[in-house]
């Protein structure tokens, strides 16, 4: 029953609808202060304090000093798959309460769609595009509990300049299916994901966006990833 508890006490923090938005704030990875949380959520800085405390005591959130500011984030890349995931389903059940009629999927916003931050690494149409791609393949190896680089995806991975000497199985998730939002099929999650988008930022594929989880996909990033992986994705800015 203590998981039960456990699992009832994290949906019951996750679902005050507040603290969904500051975490939900917090899924391109940056760390913001309490103020700016609550600016994001509309609440004054008591309640926002309130809240944050009770992600923080959770687990869910982790909280870094720098001189006077106090700064949280995510607590690790597994809360931001586990609200990707939240999100996706929202989505699927929303679809069941509607009937028959078509229920769109994700964010509205045409860029988000295209290619945003999931926390560490790439989500949209253009990550699961590329993890469509190596599957098919045979690079990358995707199952309902796991998944694996195949030595043929290590080598392309290589390739594109990914630091693949700091990407060791032992590190905690080294590649898993991170179920996407509004694709509904997975993108590359763990280690390798994001080592793969710090390559893609680091070679000027893509580029993010000032605030937000958007990523615009440059010219020069569309045709590599036309060339490496056959999307023909255009530009988003």
């Amino acid at each position: 029953m203590t998981n039960i508890a456990s699992l009832a006490s994290i949906a019951a923090l996750i679902g005050e609808p507040a603290r969904t938005v500051m975490l939900v704030t917090l899924m391109d990875g940056r760390a913001l202060t309490a103020g700016e949380l609550a600016g994001a959520a509309g609440v004054n800085a008591p309640t926002a304090s309130g809240h944050l405390g009770h992600l923080l005591d959770a687990g869910l959130l982790a909280l870094t000093s720098q001189g006077r500011h106090r700064y949280y984030r995510l607590a690790s890349p597994a809360v931001a798959a586990t609200l990707e995931q939240m999100m996706a389903l929202s989505g699927e059940l929303a679809g069941v309460r509607a009937g028959a009629r078509p229920v769109d999927t994700g964010p509205r916003d045409r860029a988000m769609r295209r290619a945003r931050l999931c926390y560490d690494h790439l989500a949209g149409e253009v990550a699961v595009g590329i993890a469509d791609a190596m599957s098919a393949r045979g690079q990358l190896d995707f199952a309902q509990d796991g998944g694996a680089l195949t030595p043929a995806g290590v080598e392309l991975l290589t390739t594109l300049g990914v630091e693949m000497d700091s990407a060791s199985p032992s590190r905690g998730a080294f590649c898993r299916p991170c179920l996407d939002w509004s694709e509904r099929r997975p993108h590359i999650g763990g280690t390798v994901g994001r080592l793969l988008y710090r390559a893609f930022e680091q070679k000027g594929w893509v580029r993010r966006a000032n605030s937000g989880r958007a990523v615009a996909v440059t010219p020069v990033g569309a045709a590599a990833l036309d060339r490496h992986f056959a999307l023909p994705a255009t530009p988003s800015g």
